[in-house]
């Protein structure tokens, strides 16, 4: 693939792998401090049929790391200048965890006119609310612990992601090397950048686009199993016309790539 740094602002740059070759484009964002590196079986899988492009968002990966900035709406900015950049037109979008956010932000300040599909993984589009039949991240005491005491410094970082991997992402037991690769990926984006990554993500809504784009084009949904019982309902009021898929936990497609990939394979198509 080949390798760029796309400037989305003076003295940002971000990041990105793009396969070429192929009309069809497909855009893959990683999710809260994790880089385009996650996106591996999928990079090999698609890129025979498909224009594969993975970023990594501003201060994650190899992008540029910033004091400023770090919120999704401006990554909704990013991914704009992004496609603008590449005069891409017709794109698949797929984004994972925080990484729909990204996609949502952007779809609500350029709309949806250059956009085939939109696929989220795991992602409710409202982190939290006070109704206890939503589908969020999690209870606010929980998430305010985490912001509090978990995202203050790169140990305190370090421990969460390890405990979210084991407990949240990944379903069977991960090998010393798979858990430190997964742990390094996130360290590459600071504490401090993460803490202001995290307080964006848990106060947007984007309830609206949600339900805006199951109208306008094709939309998926793929959920992990331990909360799908709550989300599928809610999904189904909310964006009624959105297919709706069932799998893993919420790295499911790096730790089923192949059960992934099909289901994907087959929404695109």
């Amino acid at each position: 693939m080949q390798e760029l740094f796309i400037e989305v602002e003076e003295n940002v740059k971000l990041y990105v792998r793009d396969s070429g070759g192929k009309e069809d484009v497909l855009v893959f964002i990683p999710g809260f401090t994790f880089t385009s590196e996650v996106f591996q079986h999928q990079v090999n899988y698609f890129s025979s049929n498909y224009r594969v492009i993975i970023i990594d968002p501003r201060s994650h990966g190899k992008s540029t790391t910033t004091v400023h900035g770090n919120d999704y709406v401006t990554h909704g900015m990013d991914l704009h200048m992004v496609l603008q950049s590449l005069g891409l037109t017709n794109v698949h979008l797929v984004g994972w965890s925080f990484g729909c956010l990204t996609v949502w932000e952007y779809v609500k300040q350029f709309g949806s006119d250059h956009l085939k599909s939109t696929t989220f993984i795991d992602m409710p589009p409202k982190s939290l609310s006070v109704n206890e039949n939503d589908w969020v991240e999690g209870n606010l005491d929980d998430m305010a612990h985490v912001y509090h005491a978990s995202l203050r410094d790169e140990k305190g970082q370090k421990e969460f992601i390890k405990s979210y991997s084991e407990n949240v992402m990944i379903q069977r037991n991960l090998t010393n090397s798979e858990l430190d690769w997964i742990i390094g990926q996130s360290l590459l984006t600071p504490p401090h950048v993460a803490a202001s990554l995290f307080a964006s993500g848990l106060f947007s809504d984007y309830r609206t686009e949600a339900q805006q784009l199951s109208t306008e084009i094709p939309t998926l949904f793929i959920i992990a199993k331990h909360w799908s019982d709550v989300a599928k309902p809610y999904l189904k009021q909310l964006a009624s016309k959105a297919d709706i898929e069932i799998l893993g936990g919420h790295m499911m497609f790096w730790e089923y790539p192949e059960r992934f990939n099909a289901l994907l394979k087959e929404f695109l198509a």
